[in-house]
């Protein structure tokens, strides 16, 4: 499988979304470099508009030009989007319902090296809580394509979270669709539940479990709002148990939102593999995702303990 950069793809993206519409504009916050919307910038310059270490004016110039009629994107690492901006977002964007697309990039432990202060794992949490805001985390670059032309053409604010590292394209992955969930594996003991760079190493987990006995679906819920509540009951309604992975803190992201869905719908025990309620650290993208216990391996034996309990 190939490995790409989704953020590639984004400043790729914009280009073509460029050329047909001449009321896009793209806005960064000093990272255009390595947010790739730099490469917006050298073709439609006019267009292009960098803030510097200012992100809250940012958002808040990017809710005055959808007053005005522009499809505005705006992007930064995603713990600049998010915590730091939050109020221009929550009062400036949301609360007007204003044609907004938040591409974040940077986002989770996979930062690597620059540390907590750097790492977005509350980012999920924070933006699920502010109405009219769409959040999706694709699983690799290709779904991140689909869904920033899924975001372009519908109205509204989204949040879409990109990482910083390159990640395996999915063998299987089907059509993105808003809002949609879907399964790349089907099996009967247990349902696997993953969003973004988990997905793949859901897949290998399942993989493991089977060496083992044990026979787990695993699917792809890369919007985690609007959820899919059909398609999670559906996932509980035809399984034992349910685990959810996810590159962020086991609070207000994926795991909640599954399970905030069960609870009131059909309950059923819920698994999570995620960071719990700690902050990040400096180290390589694979040295944090080991320490955290965002692998296979750990996924295989938390879902078989799980199975066992």
């Amino acid at each position: 499988m190939d490995k790409l950069y989704a953020r590639d793809i984004y400043g790729k993206v914009l280009i073509e979304l460029g050329k047909k519409d001449p009321d896009l504009v793209v806005l960064d916050a000093d990272l255009s470099g390595s947010t790739r919307t730099a490469r917006f910038g050298k073709e439609f310059p006019e267009r292009f508009f960098n803030f510097g270490v200012a992100e809250q004016n940012m958002m808040a110039t990017a809710a005055g030009l959808a007053r005005c009629g522009k499809v505005v994107f705006a992007s930064t690492f995603a713990m600049f989007a998010t915590a730091r901006a939050f109020d221009q977002v929550r009062n400036t964007i949301s609360y007007s319902n204003l044609n907004v697309k938040i591409v974040a990039t940077h986002g989770g432990i996979t930062v690597g090296e620059d540390g907590a202060s750097h790492q977005a794992i509350e980012d999920i949490n924070l933006f699920r809580a502010i109405p009219n805001m769409k959040i999706i985390i694709p699983a690799d670059a290709p779904e991140a394509k689909e869904a920033i032309l899924a975001a372009y053409k519908t109205p509204g604010p989204f949040y879409i979270r990109l990482g910083r590292s390159k990640v395996s394209s999915l063998e299987k992955r089907k059509k993105f669709s808003l809002g949609k969930g879907y399964l790349l594996r089907k099996g009967k003991d247990v349902a696997i539940i993953s969003c973004g760079i988990m997905v793949k190493p859901s897949l290998d987990a399942a993989e493991i479990l089977k060496e083992q006995g044990i026979s787990a679906s695993v699917a792809n819920i890369h919007t985690i709002k609007p959820p899919d509540q059909d398609f999670i009951i559906k996932l509980a309604k035809t399984h034992k148990k349910i685990v959810v992975c996810e590159e962020h803190q086991t609070i207000g992201g994926l795991y909640s939102t599954v399970a905030e869905i069960l609870v009131n719908k059909y309950p059923l025990e819920v698994e999570k593999v995620g960071i719990e309620n700690r902050f990040g650290q400096s180290g390589s993208p694979n040295e944090l995702l080991k320490y955290y216990g965002l692998t296979a391996d750990n996924i295989a034996k938390k879902t078989k303990k799980f199975l066992q309990k």
